[in-house]
Protein backbone atom coordinates (compact mmCIF):
# COMPACT_ATOMS: atom_id res chain seq x y z
CA UNK A 1 0.00 0.00 0.00
CA UNK A 2 1.31 3.51 -1.13
CA UNK A 3 1.28 6.60 0.80
CA UNK A 4 0.33 9.63 -0.10
CA UNK A 5 2.03 11.87 -3.16
CA UNK A 6 3.58 14.48 -0.98
CA UNK A 7 3.95 18.28 -2.14
CA UNK A 8 5.96 19.83 -0.25
CA UNK A 9 5.59 23.91 0.03
CA UNK A 10 8.25 26.08 1.22
CA UNK A 11 7.46 28.04 4.60
CA UNK A 12 7.11 31.84 3.46
CA UNK A 13 5.57 35.35 5.40
CA UNK A 14 2.41 34.63 3.11
CA UNK A 15 1.93 31.21 5.46
CA UNK A 16 2.50 32.46 8.95
CA UNK A 17 0.31 34.80 11.10
CA UNK A 18 1.20 36.26 14.08
CA UNK A 19 5.39 36.50 13.72
CA UNK A 20 6.87 39.99 12.96
CA UNK A 21 10.31 38.51 11.36
CA UNK A 22 11.56 35.43 9.69
CA UNK A 23 14.95 34.00 10.14
CA UNK A 24 16.82 31.69 7.77
CA UNK A 25 18.76 29.26 9.89
CA UNK A 26 20.84 26.17 8.16
CA UNK A 27 17.76 23.91 8.71
CA UNK A 28 14.79 26.15 7.17
CA UNK A 29 13.25 29.46 9.11
CA UNK A 30 12.85 30.49 12.61
CA UNK A 31 9.81 32.83 13.22
CA UNK A 32 10.49 35.51 15.25
CA UNK A 33 7.96 37.81 17.76
CA UNK A 34 10.66 40.51 18.05
CA UNK A 35 12.06 42.44 14.65
CA UNK A 36 15.79 42.26 14.29
CA UNK A 37 16.82 45.77 14.97
CA UNK A 38 14.92 45.36 18.18
CA UNK A 39 16.55 42.39 19.27
CA UNK A 40 19.68 43.58 18.42
CA UNK A 41 19.54 46.60 20.76
CA UNK A 42 19.20 43.52 24.20
CA UNK A 43 21.36 40.72 24.31
CA UNK A 44 19.10 39.10 27.18
CA UNK A 45 19.32 35.25 26.87
CA UNK A 46 15.80 35.27 28.62
CA UNK A 47 14.32 37.73 25.68
CA UNK A 48 16.63 35.47 23.41
CA UNK A 49 14.51 32.66 24.70
CA UNK A 50 11.40 34.27 24.56
CA UNK A 51 10.64 35.95 21.56
CA UNK A 52 12.26 32.83 19.62
CA UNK A 53 8.92 30.85 21.24
CA UNK A 54 6.23 31.30 18.52
CA UNK A 55 3.41 32.05 21.08
CA UNK A 56 0.02 33.26 18.77
CA UNK A 57 2.02 32.44 15.89
CA UNK A 58 0.62 29.99 13.47
CA UNK A 59 1.01 28.62 9.88
CA UNK A 60 -2.35 29.29 7.82
CA UNK A 61 -3.38 28.32 4.28
CA UNK A 62 -6.12 26.89 2.07
CA UNK A 63 -5.62 23.55 0.84
CA UNK A 64 -8.30 20.13 -0.18
CA UNK A 65 -5.36 18.02 1.93
CA UNK A 66 -6.84 15.21 3.93
CA UNK A 67 -3.01 14.72 5.58
CA UNK A 68 0.15 17.06 6.50
CA UNK A 69 3.34 16.65 7.81
CA UNK A 70 5.60 19.60 9.15
CA UNK A 71 9.53 18.68 9.92
CA UNK A 72 10.50 21.08 12.85
CA UNK A 73 13.43 21.38 15.17
CA UNK A 74 12.18 22.09 18.31
CA UNK A 75 14.08 23.53 21.53
CA UNK A 76 12.75 22.16 24.19
CA UNK A 77 13.44 23.17 27.99
CA UNK A 78 14.94 21.27 31.43
CA UNK A 79 15.11 22.65 34.32
CA UNK A 80 17.44 21.20 36.67
CA UNK A 81 15.77 19.98 39.81
CA UNK A 82 12.18 19.67 38.26
CA UNK A 83 10.43 17.61 36.80
CA UNK A 84 10.23 16.81 32.98
CA UNK A 85 8.07 19.44 31.06
CA UNK A 86 5.51 17.95 28.40
CA UNK A 87 6.72 17.96 24.69
CA UNK A 88 5.10 21.22 23.43
CA UNK A 89 1.65 20.76 21.59
CA UNK A 90 0.90 22.23 17.97
CA UNK A 91 -2.89 22.59 17.80
CA UNK A 92 -4.96 22.13 14.16
CA UNK A 93 -7.92 24.04 13.07
CA UNK A 94 -9.53 23.51 10.50
CA UNK A 95 -12.22 26.38 9.49
CA UNK A 96 -11.45 27.62 12.85
CA UNK A 97 -12.70 24.66 14.74
CA UNK A 98 -10.42 22.18 16.70
CA UNK A 99 -8.79 19.22 14.66
CA UNK A 100 -6.35 17.75 16.47
CA UNK A 101 -3.25 18.08 18.67
CA UNK A 102 0.31 16.56 18.21
CA UNK A 103 4.15 16.64 19.25
CA UNK A 104 7.07 16.48 17.06
CA UNK A 105 8.32 13.08 17.30
CA UNK A 106 12.01 12.10 16.99
CA UNK A 107 13.60 14.91 17.37
CA UNK A 108 14.46 18.32 18.62
CA UNK A 109 17.03 20.00 20.91
CA UNK A 110 17.30 20.42 24.73
CA UNK A 111 18.02 23.14 26.34
CA UNK A 112 19.29 22.43 30.42
CA UNK A 113 18.60 25.73 32.28
CA UNK A 114 20.17 25.57 36.20
CA UNK A 115 18.11 28.12 37.85
CA UNK A 116 20.50 28.03 41.13
CA UNK A 117 22.82 29.95 38.98
CA UNK A 118 21.41 30.94 35.81
CA UNK A 119 24.17 28.64 33.16
CA UNK A 120 22.36 27.01 30.49
CA UNK A 121 23.80 23.90 28.17
CA UNK A 122 21.99 23.01 25.08
CA UNK A 123 21.94 19.54 23.55
CA UNK A 124 22.00 18.98 19.92
CA UNK A 125 19.07 16.66 18.48
CA UNK A 126 17.68 16.14 14.77
CA UNK A 127 14.55 17.56 13.20
CA UNK A 128 11.51 15.43 13.76
CA UNK A 129 8.08 15.71 12.57
CA UNK A 130 4.77 16.73 13.48
CA UNK A 131 1.58 14.74 11.36
CA UNK A 132 -2.23 15.32 11.15
CA UNK A 133 -4.00 13.11 8.88
CA UNK A 134 -7.93 12.36 8.36
CA UNK A 135 -9.04 15.90 7.28
CA UNK A 136 -12.40 16.20 5.85
CA UNK A 137 -12.28 16.83 2.29
CA UNK A 138 -12.74 19.47 -0.17
CA UNK A 139 -11.13 23.40 -0.09
CA UNK A 140 -10.74 24.51 3.43
CA UNK A 141 -8.16 26.28 6.06
CA UNK A 142 -6.42 25.26 7.18
CA UNK A 143 -4.82 26.31 10.94
CA UNK A 144 -1.40 24.69 12.68
CA UNK A 145 -0.74 26.88 16.13
CA UNK A 146 3.10 25.75 16.87
CA UNK A 147 3.88 25.51 20.37
CA UNK A 148 3.83 28.74 22.73
CA UNK A 149 6.50 27.58 24.98
CA UNK A 150 9.37 26.00 22.93
CA UNK A 151 11.65 28.14 19.88
CA UNK A 152 10.74 25.90 16.52
CA UNK A 153 12.46 26.38 13.40
CA UNK A 154 10.41 25.37 10.56
CA UNK A 155 12.04 22.73 7.82
CA UNK A 156 9.71 22.01 5.40
CA UNK A 157 5.71 21.82 5.10
CA UNK A 158 4.19 18.81 3.20
CA UNK A 159 0.64 17.88 2.01
CA UNK A 160 -0.88 15.38 -0.30
CA UNK A 161 -2.88 18.52 -2.10
CA UNK A 162 -1.60 21.80 -2.95
CA UNK A 163 -1.42 24.57 -0.45
CA UNK A 164 -2.51 28.18 -1.29
CA UNK A 165 -2.03 31.00 0.84
CA UNK A 166 -5.31 32.15 2.87
CA UNK A 167 -7.51 34.81 2.04
CA UNK A 168 -7.14 37.70 4.33
CA UNK A 169 -10.15 37.09 7.43
CA UNK A 170 -11.13 40.64 7.33
CA UNK A 171 -11.04 40.64 11.52
CA UNK A 172 -9.56 43.50 13.54
CA UNK A 173 -5.78 42.88 14.53
CA UNK A 174 -5.38 42.65 17.87
CA UNK A 175 -1.74 43.58 19.35
CA UNK A 176 -1.23 42.57 22.78
CA UNK A 177 1.71 42.77 24.78
CA UNK A 178 2.55 41.23 28.50
CA UNK A 179 4.46 38.86 30.45
CA UNK A 180 5.07 35.22 30.68
CA UNK A 181 1.04 35.38 31.87
CA UNK A 182 0.56 36.69 28.28
CA UNK A 183 3.28 34.53 26.44
CA UNK A 184 0.96 31.33 27.87
CA UNK A 185 2.97 29.92 30.74
CA UNK A 186 1.67 26.81 32.30
CA UNK A 187 -1.07 26.83 29.02
CA UNK A 188 -1.58 23.05 27.62
CA UNK A 189 -1.44 24.26 24.71
CA UNK A 190 -1.16 27.35 21.94
CA UNK A 191 -5.09 28.12 21.69
CA UNK A 192 -5.46 27.44 24.97
CA UNK A 193 -3.60 30.47 26.22
CA UNK A 194 -5.72 33.10 27.36
CA UNK A 195 -4.76 35.70 24.80
CA UNK A 196 -5.54 32.95 21.98
CA UNK A 197 -8.67 32.35 24.08
CA UNK A 198 -9.95 35.97 23.52
CA UNK A 199 -9.14 36.28 20.37
CA UNK A 200 -11.10 33.63 19.51
CA UNK A 201 -14.55 34.68 21.32
CA UNK A 202 -13.84 38.29 20.44
CA UNK A 203 -13.76 37.48 16.56
CA UNK A 204 -10.27 39.04 15.94
CA UNK A 205 -6.58 38.64 14.68
CA UNK A 206 -4.10 37.95 17.49
CA UNK A 207 -0.56 39.47 17.75
CA UNK A 208 0.82 38.42 20.84
CA UNK A 209 3.86 40.02 22.58
CA UNK A 210 3.89 38.28 25.31
CA UNK A 211 7.37 37.77 26.61
CA UNK A 212 8.17 35.43 29.29
CA UNK A 213 10.35 37.41 32.23
CA UNK A 214 10.34 40.32 29.02
CA UNK A 215 8.06 43.08 29.64
CA UNK A 216 9.86 45.67 31.00
CA UNK A 217 8.65 48.65 29.12
CA UNK A 218 11.40 47.90 26.72
CA UNK A 219 11.69 51.38 24.21
CA UNK A 220 12.40 48.46 21.38
CA UNK A 221 9.69 46.79 22.37
CA UNK A 222 7.50 49.80 22.55
CA UNK A 223 8.78 50.51 19.30
CA UNK A 224 7.94 47.33 17.69
CA UNK A 225 4.30 48.18 18.94
CA UNK A 226 4.38 51.22 16.96
CA UNK A 227 5.37 49.96 14.26
CA UNK A 228 3.00 46.73 13.78
CA UNK A 229 -0.35 47.10 12.06
CA UNK A 230 -2.92 46.61 14.58
CA UNK A 231 -6.65 47.67 15.13
CA UNK A 232 -7.08 46.93 18.92
CA UNK A 233 -3.96 47.36 20.98
CA UNK A 234 -3.63 46.09 24.78
CA UNK A 235 -0.22 46.41 27.36
CA UNK A 236 -0.23 44.73 30.33
CA UNK A 237 2.68 45.85 32.75
CA UNK A 238 3.55 45.20 36.12
CA UNK A 239 4.75 41.35 37.69
CA UNK A 240 8.04 41.50 35.66
CA UNK A 241 8.95 44.66 36.50
CA UNK A 242 8.31 43.51 40.23
CA UNK A 243 9.93 39.72 39.54
CA UNK A 244 12.69 41.34 38.82
CA UNK A 245 12.93 44.44 40.84
CA UNK A 246 14.16 46.63 37.79
CA UNK A 247 13.03 50.23 38.79
CA UNK A 248 11.50 52.38 41.57
CA UNK A 249 8.00 54.50 41.69
CA UNK A 250 10.04 57.41 40.71
CA UNK A 251 11.54 55.73 37.21
CA UNK A 252 8.03 53.72 36.80
CA UNK A 253 5.34 56.38 36.06
CA UNK A 254 7.38 58.46 33.83
CA UNK A 255 9.05 54.95 32.29
CA UNK A 256 4.90 54.04 31.28
CA UNK A 257 4.59 57.40 29.93
CA UNK A 258 7.24 57.03 27.78
CA UNK A 259 6.16 53.68 26.57
CA UNK A 260 2.56 54.67 25.56
CA UNK A 261 4.11 58.22 24.05
CA UNK A 262 6.20 55.81 21.59
CA UNK A 263 2.94 53.27 20.95
CA UNK A 264 0.45 56.50 20.62
CA UNK A 265 3.38 57.67 17.63
CA UNK A 266 1.91 54.73 15.25
CA UNK A 267 -1.34 54.38 16.69
CA UNK A 268 -2.92 57.96 17.20
CA UNK A 269 -6.49 56.81 17.83
CA UNK A 270 -6.35 53.23 18.35
CA UNK A 271 -8.08 51.65 21.20
CA UNK A 272 -5.60 51.09 23.82
CA UNK A 273 -6.16 49.37 26.91
CA UNK A 274 -3.65 49.72 29.87
CA UNK A 275 -3.82 46.03 31.84
CA UNK A 276 -2.19 46.09 35.61
CA UNK A 277 -1.73 42.84 37.02
CA UNK A 278 -3.89 40.02 38.10
CA UNK A 279 -4.23 39.29 41.55
CA UNK A 280 -0.58 37.72 42.90
CA UNK A 281 -0.85 37.00 46.62
CA UNK A 282 2.91 37.04 47.01
CA UNK A 283 3.51 39.88 45.42
CA UNK A 284 1.07 42.35 46.92
CA UNK A 285 2.23 44.02 49.11
CA UNK A 286 5.76 42.59 48.75
CA UNK A 287 8.42 43.65 46.73
CA UNK A 288 10.58 41.70 44.22
CA UNK A 289 12.98 40.29 43.47
CA UNK A 290 11.07 36.76 42.68
CA UNK A 291 13.39 33.54 43.36
CA UNK A 292 12.68 30.24 42.45
CA UNK A 293 11.96 27.74 44.75
CA UNK A 294 12.50 23.77 43.67
CA UNK A 295 11.53 22.12 47.18
CA UNK A 296 10.29 18.94 46.95
CA UNK A 297 11.17 18.74 43.16
CA UNK A 298 8.56 21.05 41.95
CA UNK A 299 9.24 24.32 40.65
CA UNK A 300 7.66 27.24 42.42
CA UNK A 301 8.49 31.25 43.01
CA UNK A 302 8.84 33.25 46.38
CA UNK A 303 9.21 36.61 47.02
CA UNK A 304 12.38 37.77 48.06
CA UNK A 305 11.80 41.43 48.91
CA UNK A 306 10.65 43.38 51.90
CA UNK A 307 7.35 45.48 52.75
CA UNK A 308 9.30 47.73 54.93
CA UNK A 309 10.88 48.80 51.57
CA UNK A 310 7.83 50.28 49.63
CA UNK A 311 8.26 53.74 52.06
CA UNK A 312 11.60 54.17 50.02
CA UNK A 313 10.28 53.07 46.42
CA UNK A 314 9.95 49.65 46.24
CA UNK A 315 7.51 48.44 43.44
CA UNK A 316 4.41 46.04 45.19
CA UNK A 317 1.39 44.75 42.19
CA UNK A 318 -0.52 47.10 44.34
CA UNK A 319 1.72 50.55 44.02
CA UNK A 320 1.63 49.27 40.40
CA UNK A 321 -2.14 49.41 39.77
CA UNK A 322 -2.51 52.64 41.68
CA UNK A 323 -0.02 54.22 39.68
CA UNK A 324 -1.06 52.53 36.31
CA UNK A 325 -4.84 53.68 37.19
CA UNK A 326 -3.56 57.84 38.11
CA UNK A 327 -1.99 57.43 34.66
CA UNK A 328 -4.27 56.37 32.42
CA UNK A 329 -7.00 58.88 34.20
CA UNK A 330 -4.72 61.97 33.45
CA UNK A 331 -3.62 60.85 29.58
CA UNK A 332 -7.40 59.43 28.81
CA UNK A 333 -8.05 63.57 29.70
CA UNK A 334 -6.65 63.87 26.31
CA UNK A 335 -6.95 60.86 25.22
CA UNK A 336 -10.40 59.44 25.09
CA UNK A 337 -9.15 55.79 23.00
CA UNK A 338 -7.07 55.21 26.13
CA UNK A 339 -8.65 52.88 29.05
CA UNK A 340 -7.09 51.18 32.20
CA UNK A 341 -8.30 47.21 32.97
CA UNK A 342 -7.84 46.48 36.45
CA UNK A 343 -5.92 42.75 36.11
CA UNK A 344 -7.75 41.78 39.60
CA UNK A 345 -11.35 42.15 37.26
CA UNK A 346 -9.57 39.34 34.97
CA UNK A 347 -8.70 37.33 37.97
CA UNK A 348 -9.12 38.37 41.65
CA UNK A 349 -9.88 36.98 44.93
CA UNK A 350 -12.67 34.70 44.72
CA UNK A 351 -10.81 33.44 41.51
CA UNK A 352 -7.70 33.01 43.38
CA UNK A 353 -10.28 30.76 46.06
CA UNK A 354 -11.42 28.50 43.79
CA UNK A 355 -8.33 28.13 41.12
CA UNK A 356 -4.94 29.26 43.20
CA UNK A 357 -1.87 29.90 40.75
CA UNK A 358 -0.09 26.45 40.99
CA UNK A 359 3.25 27.75 41.59
CA UNK A 360 2.30 30.93 42.83
CA UNK A 361 2.97 33.12 40.13
CA UNK A 362 1.19 31.26 36.86
CA UNK A 363 -1.97 30.13 36.00
CA UNK A 364 -3.22 26.99 34.92
CA UNK A 365 -4.88 26.26 31.75
CA UNK A 366 -8.53 26.97 33.88
CA UNK A 367 -7.86 29.82 34.66
CA UNK A 368 -6.22 30.94 30.82
CA UNK A 369 -9.60 29.90 30.12
CA UNK A 370 -11.35 32.19 32.61
CA UNK A 371 -9.14 35.15 31.88
CA UNK A 372 -9.48 35.13 28.20
CA UNK A 373 -13.07 35.04 28.47
CA UNK A 374 -13.08 37.98 30.55
CA UNK A 375 -10.75 39.91 28.17
CA UNK A 376 -12.81 39.27 25.36
CA UNK A 377 -15.70 41.02 26.80
CA UNK A 378 -13.27 43.89 26.51
CA UNK A 379 -11.93 43.44 23.02
CA UNK A 380 -15.97 42.82 22.16
CA UNK A 381 -16.97 46.29 23.60
CA UNK A 382 -13.76 47.95 22.08
CA UNK A 383 -15.11 46.26 18.27
CA UNK A 384 -19.03 47.87 19.20
CA UNK A 385 -17.82 51.34 20.27
CA UNK A 386 -15.32 51.69 16.98
CA UNK A 387 -18.35 50.11 14.69
CA UNK A 388 -20.73 52.05 15.77
CA UNK A 389 -18.07 55.61 15.54
CA UNK A 390 -17.85 54.33 11.48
Amino acid sequence: MTGPAWITTPVTDDLLRGALDLERTEHGVLPHRLPARARAQCSDDQLAMAESQPSGVRLVFRSRATAVELDALPTRRVYVGAPARPDGLYDLLVDGRPAGQASVTGGGRVLTVDLTDGTTRTQSGPVGTVRFTGLPGGMKDIEIWLPHNETTELVALRTDAPVEPARPSGRSVWLHHGSSISHGSDGASPTAIWPAVAAARAGVELVNLGLGGSALLDPFTARTLRDTPADLISVKIGINLVNMDLMRLRAFGPAVHGFLDTVREGHPSAPLLVVSPILCPMHEDTPGPTAPDLTGGRLSFQPMGDPAEVASGKLTLRVIREELARTVERRAAEDPNLHYVDGRDLYGESDAAELPLPDGLHPDTATHRRIGERFAERLLALRRTAERAV
